[in-house]
């Protein structure tokens, strides 16, 4: 182990350790060097190759050291007895980002993250360079899972640094703090805390500190892994903390007084706390006009009663409550029925399983085929098995419908629960009919009201209901009626703006 062990006062036992510790690796690049014209100092700089800009270490570190430092009043600031440290950090080294280190934990930190180490002959305290970091990274690009026709295409990257710029651009308030902190033994994994000061609420700020410091773990690869350990509810199929690689989307939390968390490599960005309606609201949402908005928005909730109850009311009526159904149509299920083998259950079953399989299969396949091999295994397989009387012809309908509704959806792991909880009410369906759907519904709504996403009611303000809240859920009113922010959330700084609404025009003149 490293923490808390000092740096040597011999150069030579230095360099034997880093080397030690890190398995004499091939990409670690070092260099011994003698700094001063009469009485030269012996130095040693270290980087790691792929991670560090060897150009400019070239250009800002070693010329500095090795040609300016000859022009340089060094050996008389040796003679004068001054901290040669210093001296170097003041006036010789033009790099940014230098620091101090004593302690081989700070170091080997420095050195694996793509900064640059000095370490002088007869000093315990070497300098660490941080602003020398160079590696192959991913631009900004349009969000490939959040596609908006009207609304910034940018999306986060897997450096954390350029994501943070990408909030600070759409933020340029003081009041925008940053903390970081590194997760994870191993890995040392950056994860920074993004927050309005003033606007979020200190007591979920804590929560959310006291959490991420509980993590014990060896390595943190994506926000994943931080999710499964803050989220206050483990067993539920419904997601507690939001996630989005849109910056403007994260942006619009953190003005209601959100917090996000951000892990380094990764793009997707949490937000807690994390509420139903939030997963149902697009970026889109907020670009349009709000008649048209609200009219999308319904249109989605739509969606998610047919994704959610699709099947199993085709079930429920089929089987249990022929009379609902008007005579014509009756007759034709009827017929269609009439030479399928299994029970409405089996034949919606094999349906939903056989078309989750071409789902994921499209998701894991090269790009080039996925999208073929969906439809025409979708095509192919539902007529033929029409064809040989194995599904009737109105379950093709009903699955696809469904199918296609749980795509609406804009938050894909929303989308994923009502996938999931569609199996347990078709059952309910097929067991009880519409009496067994109507307790599968009571019981997610319960489940559903108690759950809480850091002390937030994950209903909210649903329930509790909060007639000012609303505003912004089913429907969204127009932004000069939305003065105030959600009141569970931002609770010191509430009001965002003073009414301005439109003035009707004035009567034109005659003549």
């Amino acid at each position: 182990m490293v923490a808390h062990e000092a740096l040597s006062a011999s150069l030579e036992q230095n360099i034997a350790h880093i080397r030690t510790k890190l398995g004499n690796s091939s990409d670690l690049v070092s260099r011994k060097i003698r700094i001063g014209k009469e009485r030269p100092l012996h130095a040693a700089i270290f980087y790691t190759d792929g991670l560090t800009d060897a150009k400019a270490v070239q250009n800002f570190i070693m010329e500095s050291l090795m040609l300016d430092v000859r022009s340089a009043d060094f050996d008389d600031m040796q003679r004068a007895g001054h901290n040669i440290i210093h001296a170097l950090q003041e006036r010789i080294l033009t790099a940014g980002d230098i620091i101090e280190v004593t302690e081989y934990a700070a170091l080997f930190k420095c050195l694996l993250s793509g900064g640059v180490i000095l370490l002088l002959d007869n000093y315990a305290t070497g300098i660490s360079i941080g602003s020398m970091r160079d590696w192959k990274e991913r631009g900004v690009t349009e969000s490939s899972t959040e596609t908006v026709i009207r609304g910034p295409k940018e999306s986060f990257t897997e450096n954390l640094r350029i994501n943070t710029s990408l909030l600070r651009r759409k933020i340029r308030d003081p009041n925008l703090w940053l903390e970081t902190k590194q997760i994870g033994k191993v890995t040392q994994t950056d994860v920074a805390v993004m927050y309005i000061k003033g606007i979020a609420s200190e007591k979920v700020l804590k929560e959310v500190h006291l959490r991420l410091g509980r993590i014990d773990i060896d390595g943190i690869l994506e926000s994943g892994y931080v999710e499964e350990l803050i989220e206050d509810e483990a067993y539920t199929p419904f997601p507690t903390i939001y996630h989005s690689e849109r910056p403007d989307v994260i942006a619009a939390e953190l003005l209601e007084g959100k917090i996000a968390i951000m892990i380094d490599g990764t793009p997707m960005v949490m937000i807690v706390p994390a509420l139903f309606i939030s997963f149902m609201h697009a970026a889109e949402d907020y670009y349009q006009r709000s008649i048209i908005a609200s009219l999308i928005r319904m249109l989605r909730f739509i969606c998610i009663v047919i994704a959610l109850l699709g099947p199993s009311l085709y079930i429920a009526v089929t089987t249990f409550h022929q009379e609902m159904l008007p005579t014509q149509l009756l007759i034709g299920l009827a017929a269609q029925r009439e030479g399928v083998p299994f029970p409405a259950f089996i034949e919606a079953f094999i349906m939903e399983v056989t078309f989750e399989i071409l789902r994921e299969a499209g998701l894991r396949m090269p790009k080039a085929i996925a999208q073929t091999v969906s439809i025409v295994g979708t095509l192919v397989i539902g007529t033929a098995a029409v064809e040989a009387g194995i599904i009737s012809a109105a379950m093709v309908i009903v699955v696809s419908v469904t199918a296609i509704s749980s795509f609406v959806l804009p938050a894909f792991d929303l989308s994923l629960s009502f996938r999931m909880l569609r199996f347990p009410l078709m059952m309910l369906a097929a067991s009880f009919g519409l009496f067994g759907i109507i307790v599968g519904i009571i019981a997610i709504v319960l489940h559903m009201c108690s759950l809480r996403s850091f002390g937030v009611p994950y209903m909210s303000p649903i329930a509790p209901f909060n007639l000012e809240g609303n505003k912004d859920t089913v429907v969204r009113l127009p932004w000069w009626t939305m003065l105030t922010r959600p009141r569970l959330i931002a609770k010191t700084n509430r009001v965002r703006g003073r009414n301005q609404a439109p003035h009707p025009p004035k009567n034109k003149s005659k003549g």
